[in-house]
């Protein structure tokens, strides 16, 4: 059996060894070829990261939002950042059902994110540029989520293509209903 190459947009970091599949991901046969199952792969980790980092900052001005905004936006961002939570661990298994490992530490998520960290407790943001934060965050993770969904659309990945169909709806969403609070 011919082992799958990784394409050449894929980082292949998912695999035990560089540049070559692991056993368990060479025996995968779902009917996504391994090269695209490593590509949608390596770009739902960088999904993984962005949805993390956004979680991680809606959960962080949950806890640290003031002003006179501060009961609607302390409800909204509990509830925002609650269902995000669920979502991290759909993408996460979604990465392992396609055989390869989810990144799951800090530094891993730093390097593969797009949407950069907030101030936690060395530096409390005003409620608008909290929002403003978010508002950009959900927009950066819909354009990371969008170019994976171009790859797992074009590789038959209905699982993964309704995943992040799924999630743009909600980040949208949650851009939109932030959006209108700052006009």
């Amino acid at each position: 059996m011919a082992k799958s190459k990784p394409s050449a947009k894929s980082s292949n970091k998912h695999s035990e060894k560089p540049g070559k599949a692991s056993a368990t991901t060479a025996t995968i046969d779902i009917g996504i070829s391994g090269g695209d199952r490593a590509e949608i792969a390596d770009g739902l980790s960088h999904v993984l990261a962005d949805a993390y980092t956004l979680y991680l900052k809606t959960h962080n001005f949950h806890w640290n939002v003031t002003g006179p905004m501060f009961n609607a936006l302390h409800t909204m961002f509990e509830t925002q950042y609650s269902e995000q939570w669920t979502a991290l661990d759909e993408i996460a298994e979604r990465i392992r059902a396609l055989g390869f490992n989810a990144p799951g530490s800090y530094s891993e998520f730093a390097q593969l994110s797009s949407i950069k960290e907030a101030p936690g407790q060395t530096g409390t943001l005003a409620w608008h540029e909290m929002v403003q934060q978010l508002v950009s965050g959900n927009e950066a993770f819909c354009r990371t989520a969008r170019k994976v969904l171009k790859s797992a659309d074009s590789a038959g990945d209905d699982p993964s293509v309704d995943l992040l169909t799924t999630r743009l709806q909600t980040h949208e969403k949650y851009a939109w209903m932030l959006r209108s609070l700052l006009e």
